[in-house]
């Protein structure tokens, strides 16, 4: 057994969660991350040609876990668009921790594949998923998807989901003031008592790819407000400290609901993520300007001058974005950043 990395950023952060993109592309158009405007039938996504392939992704997610990381989560774009990618999850499966545990392997997806994929999601090794669902209204959600799927085959997957296993199953739930927040206490009704975790995220300019106005962002101390008009809530004690969702669970023991609150309560100072894209560049901010392309160490036999290669850069690490911000939401990026399809968020 390893001994356990101390491999620290700047600000004293280990490296404790890799957030794996597999593919740029998507299916759906949401407005907040790939709005149909911007990303048309031209819009030059990556060529698979240029994706990593399941053997580097393996040898660059062993490397990584070699230096720390207990958590891995496969992202997009849709990540079950990837073909094949239980046998992604199968290499990450086998894998162990420096103190010899199972990784925490999850995945992020839009449920819109995810009913048909469950089982073998399930048995390929991967522990848990999350889902993205804006809105249980039919109408409202299809505008947010931006493709018009249905809201019932999204709830189709994440009940398969639960059925084969792949729990706690989350779902997350972007809310823009005047859009959608007319959708909290639905969600928060038809959540209760289903062992899903609902988690609510502030609407934020990420990627630029949006047209992000600071009036729509409702922060989560209000929806946390209008929850607690109808049901009493109470501070999950037994959260743990990196995870990005601020917990509370219902008084009378109805389930979990989390509170992502990026905008007004900005968690950099506990972030300990890496994120790699589907081309092989790691981005240690979800703000970031540009990321490391980190192919030319994916070679067989270049696992020692890979680790150097990302010990170098989570050493140098020294990202705060959302901490030096306007704390009111009210400051739009200045910058270019990473598009969220490539990062997965």
């Amino acid at each position: 057994m390893n001994t356990p990395s101390d491999l620290r950023d700047t600000r004293g952060r280990p490296l404790k969660d890799l957030r794996l993109s597999v593919i740029d592309q998507c299916n759906f158009r949401c407005p907040y991350c790939m709005p149909k405007e911007r990303y048309g039938p031209d819009f030059p996504f990556m060529p698979s040609s240029e994706r990593l392939s399941f053997e580097q992704l393996t040898r660059l997610a062993r490397t990584f876990v070699s230096l720390g990381v207990e958590k891995i989560r496969i992202t997009g774009g849709e990540p079950l668009l990837r073909k094949d990618l239980p046998r992604l999850i199968e290499s990450l499966a086998a894998m162990r921790t420096l103190d010899g545990r199972p990784l925490d392997i999850a995945l992020t997806t839009n449920g819109s594949l995810l009913a048909a994929r469950a089982q073998s999601l399930k048995d390929a090794g991967l522990r848990r998923v999350t889902v993205s669902l804006d809105s249980l209204d039919e109408a409202l959600g299809g505008r947010m998807n931006g493709v018009g799927f249905p809201v019932a085959r999204i709830l189709e997957g994440i009940a398969a989901a639960q059925r084969v296993g792949l729990a706690p199953v989350k779902v997350n739930t972007v809310i823009e003031r005047g859009v959608n927040d007319s959708q909290i206490l639905p969600l928060v009704r038809h959540f209760r008592h289903s062992g899903v975790q609902l988690r609510f995220i502030e609407y934020m300019d990420v990627g630029g790819a949006s047209r992000w106005n600071p009036a729509q962002v409702l922060e989560a101390d209000a929806m946390r407000a209008i929850v607690g008009e109808h049901y009493r809530l109470v501070p999950d004690s037994a959260a743990q400290g990196h995870d990005t969702a601020e917990l509370w669970q219902h008084a009378d023991g109805a389930g979990a609901i989390g509170f992502i609150s990026s905008m007004s309560h900005p968690f950099c100072g506990s972030c300990v993520r890496a994120r790699v894209a589907a081309d092989g560049k790691v981005y240690l901010c979800l703000f970031a300007r540009h990321g490391t392309d980190l192919r030319p160490w994916l070679g067989a036999g270049q696992e020692a001058a890979l680790a150097e290669q990302i010990t170098a850069l989570w050493q140098a690490r020294a990202d705060r974005y959302s901490e030096l911000r306007d704390s009111t939401a009210s400051a739009p990026v200045t910058h270019r950043i990473v598009r969220m399809s490539l990062v997965g968020g």
